[in-house]
């Protein structure tokens, strides 16, 4: 399914009267201030959600910085945001996307296919020359029923099991990836803002999630897209898993992924799961599809 609406194709249903709901994103690591810049502008009729307490539980070293929240709590807030049965969802943010992604997976996954990202955000509605607003709005309750599990997820212990399938074969036919959306620097070990170990994922091939967007916080076009994956060592055999810092920038690569054709599961806990976990493994170095750079493993406790 496509997953991108354009700035054109949303005038167009505006234009027609045609039912939408629009979602604001805005959110950045490191910046708590997103309901804030919602205010002071933006699209027309736009709901605010709050990545940290709509689109994730409580952060628990567990299960990470964002746990998905469960499908009944999702629900209650896409009716808080206005969103019934057959409506069409479009979500954008200021950062091309990479905190929008985050609902668009969500949704996606409890069952709505008619969802969006408005290619290019906030900026290309501004490059348009088209209006915004100031204020809250706050949309008449929708009626929504969502169900879950309409994506692939792979959790810590399906995670585990392909690294202890072996890293990727250095071959030009890996029978899966694991992609690893961070900035370079991160996988690489360099440097570690916020989660407790430095590194990736042994296996894992680095996969920066703003490579997926031009200058101008669009997609690639699809076929220089899947140029990308296919350089990766993704084929349309092979299984593809996808994590981040704590799963919001990963479904940006999920959503870029689709655009290429190639379908991917998603690791809700991501990094801040796993390197919580002193038992589980953690590579630094540049990494290859052939191998990593060291692997520190940790063991405290009994072992079984």
């Amino acid at each position: 399914m496509e997953p991108l609406l354009d700035v054109a194709a949303l005038e167009e249903r505006r234009a027609g009267g045609l039912r939408t709901v629009l979602l604001d994103v805005r959110w950045a690591l490191g910046d708590p201030h997103g309901h804030e810049h919602y205010l002071q502008g933006h699209l027309p009729g736009a709901v605010f959600v709050d990545l940290a307490t709509e689109l994730a539980d409580r952060a628990v070293p567990e299960r990470g910085r964002h746990p998905l929240p469960s499908p009944l709590k999702l629900q209650d807030a896409a009716r808080r945001w206005g969103i019934s049965e057959g409506d069409v969802v479009v979500a954008y943010d200021d950062s091309a996307n990479m905190a929008a992604a985050r609902v668009w997976w969500m949704l996606r996954n409890a069952g709505l296919t008619g969802v969006y990202l408005l290619d290019g955000g906030l900026a290309a509605w501004r490059e348009a020359g088209l209006p915004l607003e100031q204020g809250e709005v706050l949309p008449r309750p929708g009626d929504v029923t969502l169900g879950d599990g309409q994506m692939p997820v792979l959790d810590a212990a399906a995670v585990t099991a392909w690294v202890e399938h072996g890293p990727v074969p250095a071959g030009p036919q890996p029978d899966r990836v694991l992609l690893d959306a961070r900035a370079g620097e991160r996988y690489r070990g360099e440097v570690e803002p916020v989660d407790p170990r430095a590194g990736h994922i042994p296996g894992a091939v680095s996969a920066p999630t703003a490579q997926n967007v031009g200058t101008d916080g669009r997609f690639l076009p699809p076929g220089e897209l899947r140029r990308r994956f296919e350089a990766l060592g993704i084929t349309d055999d092979v299984e593809v898993g996808v994590y981040c810092g704590s799963g919001v920038t990963a479904a940006h690569e999920v959503a870029a992924l689709e655009l290429a054709g190639f379908r991917a599961a998603l690791y809700p806990g991501s990094f801040s799961e796993w390197s919580s976990n002193p038992l589980l493994p953690v590579a630094t170095g540049p990494g290859s599809r052939g191998g990593d750079g060291p692997v520190e493993w940790k063991h405290h406790g009994a072992q079984g």
